[in-house]
């Protein structure tokens, strides 16, 4: 079975972080070091009953493959005790690195400050829920070594509610397929594999993290797609809505808006207020019909004053939104501001040092 989107052969990308085809398991087979090959990183909200057969299962997988490793758990401001367990199973692995916040600032801030901490060649982001198989970090490496620069898991036999998550997924999915022009069937998961190079200087806000792959292909990079396991949640509480359908879809275009007109935002500002003005002129020539041929004064329709204040309007609110976007990241990137603020770290120097 094809698991390859139709434009992502590694064969036929030359783009800036083309691997040598040969890159094989056996290369990194017994190496030690100070440095670790992989690095897993796993953002943690609320997981106090998971993270102990996370560690369990993540140990048993990594250790399989033969190469050296690190995994970097995020503690996104849990309220139960599952900083408590990070902190005992920390104590005795120093290859358990934990960051963890002084409040809750969500996925995709967890997955920067695990990212920012990573020191391997390979980053793998995963949840901490156990829907993601750790057992299937073997298969993205070794489709990584075929050459390629991401690898996405595609979760094609998903244990999930149909209507609440399923459904708004598939939409969502195909939605962000046809702007990206990437096409991938489950933006969604979060196992995924990303060379260093890849990832490492990708700044990510709000639900971004879902968008690398789109990152890294506008860049040249190969980018595969595997299908994996996924299991039903067995503890705790989803953090997932149909809410976040929506804010994927406007983090969509705010991604669309910062890699085509970032630079020459004329074009989009100056193609909406074209057509603003075409619709103005169209809605003045209806007016005058009306008055003309109808005998209907300009007062006695509300409908052209609220067409009128309806776009307006609405295109007010999209253009403040995205240049919202263009000033949030101006002053994280400008001022080298991170998107979270770190409580405690173990086994973790400190990257403000």
């Amino acid at each position: 079975m094809n698991t390859l989107s139709p434009v992502q052969n590694p064969a036929n990308q030359a783009g800036a972080y083309n691997a040598p085809q040969a890159r094989r398991v056996e290369q990194y087979a017994g190496q030690t070091g100070a440095t670790p090959e992989i690095s897993v990183v796993i953002p943690v909200f609320n997981e106090e009953d998971n993270v102990e057969l996370l560690y369990s299962k993540l140990v048993s997988a990594l250790t399989e493959l033969g190469r050296s490793w690190e995994a970097i758990l995020v503690d996104d401001g849990s309220k139960d005790k599952s900083f408590k367990k990070l902190e005992a199973i920390a104590s005795g692995d120093s290859r358990i690195k934990v960051v963890r916040f002084v409040k809750n600032f969500g996925q995709t801030a967890a997955l920067a400050a695990g990212i920012d901490h990573a020191s391997g060649d390979v980053i793998i982001p995963m949840d901490a829920d156990l829907q993601n198989d750790p057992a299937d970090i073997k298969r993205l490496l070794a489709k990584l070594d075929e050459g390629f620069d991401v690898v996405s898991g595609w979760r094609k036999e998903r244990k999930d509610e149909l209507f609440l998550r399923l459904i708004p997924s598939w939409i969502a999915n195909k939605i962000i397929s046809v702007i990206s022009g990437v096409r991938l069937h489950d933006y969604g998961c979060s196992l995924k594999a990303y060379r260093k190079e890849v990832i490492k200087d990708v700044r990510l806000y709000g639900e971004m993290h879902r968008f690398v792959p789109i990152y890294a292909t506008w860049l040249g990079a190969a980018v595969a797609e595997i299908p994996v396991d996924h299991h039903a949640r067995q503890f705790g509480q989803s953090k997932y809505g149909i809410s976040r359908t929506f804010k994927v879809v406007l983090d969509l275009m705010t991604v669309k808006f910062m890699s085509t007109y970032l630079t020459k935002p004329i074009y989009v500002f100056g193609t909406a207020g074209l057509w603003s003005m075409v619709m103005a002129m169209a809605a003045f020539v209806w007016m005058v019909v009306l008055k003309l041929c109808y005998h209907t004064s300009f007062i006695e329709t509300p409908l052209p004053v609220l067409v009128a204040v309806l776009f307006v309007m609405g295109m007010q609110l999209i253009f403040m939104g995205l240049q919202s976007e263009i000033l949030m990241r101006t002053y994280h990137e400008s001022q080298g501001k991170r998107i979270y603020r770190v409580k405690t770290l173990l086994n973790v120097q400190d990257q403000n040092q």
